[in-house]
């Protein structure tokens, strides 16, 4: 079914299932000898949703199939886009940012993981079943923030800036943001719209970091076309998540938007840009090119990090 206005989901259905894939991904990656990232809640996730999305489960449970090709790359793949927005958040640290905002939280734990200079403060956007299975999770595990964490329940094509401005957030102070495998997810104008909400809210010395998958018909179609072709366990995976026959890009919205990386230029946010392939090159891992529709498709996957001037 193709997304519409208002849609909603939990963590096993339609879009909330898309964060089981990252789980999913990330746990296999852990499990490398020299990780690109180390999320040790990842499997947690997978595991607690055995009953309603066993795929997730058997294939950590599965190492034969963990070894899988397209696996081995999608994890790769999302190891070195975890690695890159982890330096991101860092970087923002020592520069004496203390506010971080990740939008479409998802089933991301950087607030449990990463070691945040003291003072900090991470915002969480997202849906609240999304939010609370991940609360609940992480209690079951006895996780312990590394920040103050604040589980934000909203739903990022609403007012989510009244929403985070009355949990304490200071637009006077600069911020980190994040938004990692959100954009294809969102309408045109609801994408847009995100943008100019980061603006209004960003002080000086803000930065924002990005996982761009460009204009309708170019990336994100190339991703979801890969998917599609490309038998093994990832087309199985995605293929659970769709209704029957419809391709990856079902969960997507397919209409115009404004290219972000040019619009936050326009309004004196200074981008740096870089592509999948080159962060695995960057990581010494094997350049995504050549071999399959996927390497080609992912390794062009473009993400940059932006900091706003005085």
């Amino acid at each position: 079914m193709a997304r519409t206005e208002g849609d909603t989901w939990d963590i096993v259905t339609s879009v909330g299932a898309t964060a089981l894939v990252v789980s999913a991904m990330r746990a296999i990656e852990a499990r490398k000898p020299e990780p690109l990232a180390r999320d040790d809640y990842a499997q947690h996730f997978v595991a607690a949703t055995k009953a309603e999305a066993p795929l997730f489960s058997e294939l950590l449970e599965d190492p034969e199939a963990a070894q899988a090709p397209d696996i081995q790359l999608f994890s790769s793949y999302l190891g070195a886009r975890t690695k890159y927005f982890d330096e991101f958040f860092l970087t923002a640290g020592n520069a004496g940012v203390r506010q971080a905002v990740i939008l479409a939280a998802g089933l991301d734990v950087r607030g449990y993981r990463l070691p945040w200079a003291a003072g900090t403060t991470v915002y969480e956007l997202d849906l609240p079943k999304v939010l609370e299975f991940k609360k609940q999770v992480l209690e079951e595990h006895n996780a312990h923030a590394t920040a103050t964490v604040l589980d934000l329940h909203v739903d990022l094509r609403d007012d989510w800036p009244t929403v985070l401005k009355a949990a304490g957030f200071d637009s006077t102070q600069p911020t980190a943001w994040l938004a990692e495998g959100l954009l294809p997810f969102l309408p045109g104008a609801a994408q847009d719209l995100l943008f100019e909400r980061i603006a209004d809210l960003s002080a000086p010395g803000s930065r924002v970091a990005v996982e761009d998958f460009g204009a309708p018909g170019n990336q994100a179609d190339r991703m979801s076309n890969a998917m599609q072709n490309e038998e093994g366990a990832l087309q199985r995976i995605f293929k659970s998540i769709v209704e029957e026959d419809a391709p990856p890009s079902s969960l997507w919205f397919g209409d115009e938007r404004e290219d972000p990386a040019r619009w936050l230029t326009g309004h004196g946010w200074t981008v740096e840009a870089t592509t999948a392939g080159e962060l695995l090159k960057r990581y010494d891992r094997v350049p995504l090119a050549g071999e399959h529709e996927l390497t080609d498709a992912m390794g062009q996957s473009r993400y940059f990090t932006a900091v706003l001037g005085a």
